[in-house]
């Protein structure tokens, strides 16, 4: 594995974080490149410096043998951006497979990850292109004319914003359980004469809008930090789920150790992200108000787990918008919010499915 890096170190103001937070970009670079190793094609890593001089992380797989190695290069690469606070290492269990015929890439997404961690406006529509024109920034210093472009999460909600700005860049667009496409519900207000029953949405108890009100002041995964020294067990205790989705790869914290040190470095991306949101995750700026913004005959595959918190029927709600554009909607059995990671195989046998009808 070629890996390109230069000396990293933890910014910021308090030179006693460090020593209360057990994290470092130096031990995420450990973590990661544990969980790189069980690769087995060629992968090739390093940071891609844009004209800002902010650095991405970005890896690219392809197949090992000479011959696909020749093939590979006439084919649509597909590139693979992952959602809120996670990193290239999570797509562990897919990269082999969906490299088997075509270049894959996989990149940090700027402020996640061991990508650059640069301040982020607080307007939801500045964050957002920010996210977006790194990518833009991105695929020119890589010099890719056209990709297959896969989101999830977060992650899809960009790819989406990218391929509205950029659509003579994007062959296909696959979206996995993406974030940020409903519009956030109304409270249903109870009629008078003649709506009678009509159902009044009860609303949440005043303990909890209190709660979410003092969270708004802080970011995501604030607790993370403050919990110094406990935030590796924090996560463990909160997100078992990680550990077991990889269990089978890792008997130890590999991956729970890797989305700690991903998240309780200096926050950026998470800055970025919680200037989109409104109160309790909902986007400010929904996707789905944009979604007839995309190119009529542009492809767009939307993959949810039948088991996730993220409502699938928003994408058949896209596929209404889009009319006659090209547009489908798989459900994947048995499968929560991470959908490549709760069954992989099945994951990858859509994926490259789809990618096959490119080219």
């Amino acid at each position: 594995m070629h890996d390109e890096t230069d000396a990293e170190s933890t910014s910021g103001n308090w030179s006693w974080w460090p020593s209360w937070r057990p994290t470092s970009m130096s031990l995420l670079k450990s973590a990661e490149a544990k969980i790189l190793a069980c690769i087995r094609n060629e992968v090739w890593s390093r940071f891609v410096t844009l004209p800002n001089q902010t650095r991405i992380w970005t890896l690219k797989v392809t197949n090992k043998t000479t011959r696909k190695q020749k093939e590979q290069a006439a084919q649509t690469p597909l590139v693979m951006v992952h959602g809120f606070g996670g990193g290239v290492g999570l797509w562990i269990r897919n990269l082999d497979a969906l490299s088997r015929s075509r270049p894959v890439y996989a990149f940090d997404l700027l402020g996640f990850g061991r990508s650059s961690r640069p301040s982020f406006p607080a307007d939801a529509s500045l964050a957002e292109e920010q996210f977006v024109s790194s990518i833009e920034q991105w695929r020119e210093s890589m010099g890719l004319e056209r990709m297959i472009l896969l989101g999830h999460s977060l992650g899809g909600y960009l790819a989406t914003s990218y391929t509205i700005q950029y659509p003579e860049r994007v062959s296909h667009l696959i979206l996995v359980d993406p974030w940020g496409f409903p519009e956030r519900p109304q409270p249903q207000v109870q009629g008078s004469a003649g709506q009678g029953s009509e159902v009044k949405r009860v609303g949440p108890p005043r303990w909890v809008k209190a709660l979410a009100s003092v969270f708004s002041f802080f970011n995501p995964l604030a607790v993370i930090r403050a919990a110094g020294p406990w935030g590796p067990g924090l996560v463990n205790r909160f997100r078992p789920d990680f550990k077991r989705k990889f269990e089978d790869l890792f008997d130890d914290d590999t991956m729970t150790q890797y989305i700690y040190h991903c998240n309780a470095q200096n926050p950026s991306g998470e800055v970025g992200f919680k200037a989109m949101c409104e109160s309790l995750g909902w986007a400010k700026r929904p996707m789905v108000q944009r979604v007839h913004l995309l190119p009529p005959l542009m492809p767009v595959s939307l993959l949810y787990g039948s088991l996730s918190w993220v409502d699938s029927s928003t994408g058949n709600t896209v596929a209404q918008i889009r009319g006659k554009s090209p547009t489908s909607v798989t459900l994947i059995e048995d499968a929560s919010h991470h959908v490549y990671a709760d069954q992989p195989e099945e994951f990858n046998r859509v994926v490259e499915n789809i990618c096959n009808t490119v080219d």
